[in-house]
């Protein structure tokens, strides 16, 4: 395992909005292509060199335990020999997650997601981690956002985007004449996308019961100890079924611009 932080992943949501497709397994277990969505978050940070994850499980957690409990049995082509003993297994293909190290962590069914990080210490230690959210996929430079963290000397540092405008947006003219369209312009406003680098300190402004996205973040800001760094490029994240269906299409069409390891050769 290499010297990179530590990834956790926050799994816990019910996906509500998302009731389709997580009825019977959580929101990160939702397939995009072959494999959940989950997969394709941890791929994006695989590739990059982090492969030391921990997943905070909640809602239907035992169906992520399972996934990566029977991993290459379940994605590989598999032999099984049958006799009066039982049965052999001979596993054909090389797993695409070797050397992962994933650590599966209940952080109970109903706990909020400052509560999730909090109860996730212990597998962390007292050295920089990062943190983002289990139905989010983007293709962010993980590398340059952990070193603006670094030279920061901030506690905590966010990746904030730019959002499209779900609608069109017209120009008015004089005598209420349309002058102009823009289709689903970028908006001026910067939101959170995920992806966070924390450092150790930051668990002082945790509890178990927290909403990481409340009060911690608001009093880190305030602090001067919140950081962002700016993401200009693919960003998406999985709430909708409407959602869904999108991801699915463009995975079925070639368009992955978050699979950056299919992109960069990984």
């Amino acid at each position: 395992m290499n010297d990179l932080p530590r990834v956790v992943i926050l799994c816990g949501g019910r996906g509500t909005r998302l009731k389709e497709e997580t009825e019977f397994r959580p929101k990160p277990m939702v397939q995009v292509g072959d494999r959940p969505l989950l997969w394709h978050i941890m791929r994006t940070y695989g590739h990059h060199g982090f492969a030391s994850f921990v997943l905070a499980l909640g809602f239907k957690g035992e169906v992520i335990r399972d996934f990566f409990l029977n991993y290459r049995e379940r994605t590989a082509d598999v032999t099984l020999r049958f006799d009066t003993g039982g049965v052999a297994t001979t596993v054909h293909d090389a797993s695409d997650i070797a050397g992962w190290e994933v650590t599966l962590a209940d952080t109970g069914a109903d706990t909020m997601t400052g509560g999730r990080i909090h109860r996730c210490r212990r597998y962390l230690g007292e050295r920089t981690f990062m943190v983002t959210y289990g139905d989010g996929v983007a293709d962010v430079d993980l590398p340059a956002l952990l070193a603006q963290h670094r030279a920061s000397g901030r506690l905590a540092t966010v990746t904030g985007l730019r959002p499209r405008s779900r609608f069109g947006v017209l120009q008015e003219g004089p005598g209420g004449a349309v002058i102009g369209f823009r289709e689903k312009p970028l908006l001026d406003d910067v939101i959170s996308g995920g992806f966070f680098v924390l450092e150790p300190g930051v668990f002082d402004y945790l509890d178990d019961d927290c909403i990481f996205e409340q009060g911690p973040l608001q009093q880190l800001a305030a602090d001067g100890q919140l950081g962002v760094y700016t993401h200009d490029g693919f960003w998406m994240s999985i709430d909708t079924h409407r959602e869904f269906l999108e991801i699915n299409r463009m995975w079925s069409a070639g368009d992955r611009p978050w699979a950056v390891w299919e992109r960069d050769g990984g």
